[in-house]
């Protein structure tokens, strides 16, 4: 048995979140997470989740830092914490150029994703706890002669690239890796450690917080394929994505990325799903019966770099497979 205890991002499968993070509290769950793209936003549904709870951490898996500035950032987490007794954490990422810049409308490039995630986090920590009026005077931001919020609130990233992974070392509370196979992590993290050193942090102080693509069945090769179809979907469509899967696996990392976009032959999405292999899922996720997947799980809560997983079930699984999972993979089963 193992004192790591998961939590669940909350599935966007066109049920109620809120609802399913009151169940996540009553069924044991360390944290409810929210991600964020289009059709509700994350900040409102965790403001209801902070009210109707009283035990569950709350955190966004997760917003983008195109669309808020640093400010709203700051006071919206600010304003979450209180409301929920200071259980809030806030996880922002990159996102992708596909939502940015077609969804949001901004230039994904400029600067550069990367120096933005920086200069985000950077600036929404100091207007959280710095002490005395914050000044700042960056590429991307400037501002000056506001007083900060005296709030502690932890502040995570999802960072796959090298780059990305220095801004969680130099910065962040957490890191929140996806698609990184498990038998990597750790090994992936010692960059991220290595860096903290060198910026005079103990690595020690950044939780390892993973995303555990997770689908239950009784029929194994059923809650293989909803774990299938959740890979291919993100090694198509994010090129972070596609690199970060192609550490173990290259050429099926290729082959997946090719079908799902068209490159060079037609754009076919069955067939990216197909090219996912058994191997692929083991290494990504939990998947199969419920006994066999919560064993899968134990392993993956016993590895010593995990602080923090949260259990994602893939959008492509249907209702009774979204509420399989959740029940049979929850803490009190484990």
């Amino acid at each position: 048995m193992t004192d790591t205890v998961p939590g669940l991002l909350l599935p966007d499968t066109g049920g109620e979140p809120v609802e399913m993070g009151i169940r996540a509290e009553e069924l044991g769950y360390e944290a409810a997470w929210m991600g964020e793209l289009w059709g509700t936003s994350s900040i409102v549904a965790l403001t209801e989740l902070a009210v109707r709870t009283e035990r569950i951490g709350l955190g966004t898996a997760i917003v983008n830092v195109f669309s808020r500035t640093p400010a709203v950032l700051a006071m919206t987490a600010a304003t979450l914490d209180r409301s929920s007794g200071g259980r809030f954490t806030l996880g922002v990422g990159t996102s992708t150029k596909k939502a940015i810049e077609d969804l949001h409308g901004m230039d994904w490039s400029d600067p550069n994703p990367v120096r933005r995630a920086h200069e985000t986090i950077e600036l929404t920590k100091q207007f959280l706890d710095a002490e005395g009026r914050v000044e700042y005077d960056g590429e991307v931001f400037e501002v000056a002669d506001f007083p900060s919020l005296d709030s502690d609130v932890p502040v995570y990233h999802a960072a796959l690239g090298k780059a990305n992974r220095r801004v969680v070392a130099r910065l962040a509370d957490g890191w929140m890796p996806h698609n990184v196979p498990f038998p990597d992590l750790a090994e992936s993290f010692e960059y991220v450690a290595e860096h903290a050193r060198e910026a005079g942090r103990d690595p020690e102080d950044i939780s390892v917080a993973p995303y555990v693509p997770a689908a239950v069945a009784d029929d194994a090769g059923e809650a293989r394929d909803a774990v299938r179809g959740h890979v291919a979907y993100y090694v198509g469509s994010g090129r972070g994505y596609e690199r970060a899967v192609a550490t173990r696996f290259p050429d099926e990392a290729a082959e997946v990325a090719a079908h799902w976009r068209g490159d060079g032959r037609e754009r076919d999405r069955g067939a990216a799903k197909a090219a996912v292999t058994d191997e692929m899922v083991e290494a990504l996720g939990v998947a199969g019966t419920p006994e066999t997947a919560r064993e899968r799980l134990r392993e993956l809560l016993g590895m010593e770099i995990i602080d923090e997983p949260m259990l994602a079930i893939p959008q492509n699984a249907g209702s009774a497979m979204v509420e399989r999972t959740v029940e049979e993979l929850s803490p009190d089963r484990l």
